[in-house]
């Protein structure tokens, strides 16, 4: 049985949503809890993704070039949780082993929120 990892990219649906600046519907969301974490819980912790070129200048998205043409944009100031199994999470074509992106999104949000230091 499938269970998301730190560092895949997914699906998962966020609505509902309130106002204007939270994301909503099925979008991709970039895992930052450990999997086994996200097996016994249910829930899974990370950031949602987007492709709207608004966050282009935004300081708190990490850019990620998926094609020649396609960029999309981690969220880094909008961590969430989900129960990824009650919101049919499913697996994204970037899949897993985005670390690295991972740990700068980690430490944009720490710049918001000092949770490292």
């Amino acid at each position: 049985m499938w269970v998301p990892e730190r560092g895949e990219v997914i699906y998962i649906q966020m609505n509902p949503k309130a106002g204007a600046k939270e994301i909503g519907d099925e979008h991709p969301f970039l895992v930052s809890s450990a999997s086994a974490f996200n097996a016994r819980v249910g829930i899974v912790i990370g950031f949602p993704m987007t492709h709207s070129k608004m966050n282009e200048d935004n300081l708190f998205a990490l850019k990620i070039e998926i094609s020649k043409n396609e960029s999309a944009y981690v969220l880094a100031f909008q961590p969430k949780s989900f129960d990824w199994r009650a919101r049919g999470a499913r697996k994204h074509p970037l899949g897993k082993g985005h670390l690295a992106i991972l740990q700068a999104s980690h430490k944009k949000l720490d710049a918001i929120c000092g949770i490292c230091g």
